[in-house]
């Protein structure tokens, strides 16, 4: 994976003002239940794994490798690659089952959530081809753009179709270039 060469200012997440070199760098595959108490085999009660108010997709996922940038302006570049499924049918592909029995490809969009508490602002990029290997490359822009503070940004890949998130990128609070 590249490593993006920083110029002008980015979303800060640790000191809640715009930084040079805030960076998102590796991600969080979803689990669609977040908790399921009891010691019991079958939980009686479960929580959804719902993040700032996104739901998240019904099966498993995993990501391999990811990596963004997020500019003041609101300009994100993102890579991700290995994101598919980490069960199910199309385990380990990016492919979903179509009602007729064949495959297809998903789209895919960001969306970086500045609010801590509700209500949630989702900030979008378009959408973008997933590949059956589960790569994908976003270079847009949020809309509407990020504030002037994000003190703990959220940002989510999600499915265009039904807006599930499938991923979290992890927040790179140093200012190290790997």
């Amino acid at each position: 994976m590249p490593t993006w060469a920083t110029a002008g200012p980015h979303l800060c997440g640790g000191g809640g003002a715009w930084r040079a070199g805030e960076r998102f760098k590796g991600g969080i595959g979803v689990d669609a239940v977040s908790n399921a108490p009891g010691p019991a085999p079958v939980a009686a009660t479960v929580t959804r794994n719902i993040v700032r108010g996104v739901q998240p997709a019904a099966q498993l996922w995993t990501i391999d490798d990811f990596k963004a940038e997020v500019k003041a302006n609101g300009h994100i570049h993102a890579q991700g690659r290995g994101l598919v499924f980490a069960g199910g049918d199309t385990v380990g592909t990016a492919l979903v089952i179509t009602p007729t029995g064949g495959t297809a490809t998903l789209m895919v969009f960001a969306t970086l959530i500045c609010e801590n508490v509700a209500p949630f602002i989702e900030r979008n990029t378009g959408p973008v081809p997933l590949s059956a290997e589960g790569d994908f490359t976003i270079n847009d822009m949020l809309t509407p753009p990020p504030p002037p503070n994000c003190h703990t940004p959220v940002l989510l890949i999600r499915n265009q179709g039904n807006r599930n998130w499938f991923s979290a990128g992890i927040q790179k609070f140093d200012d190290g270039d790997d």
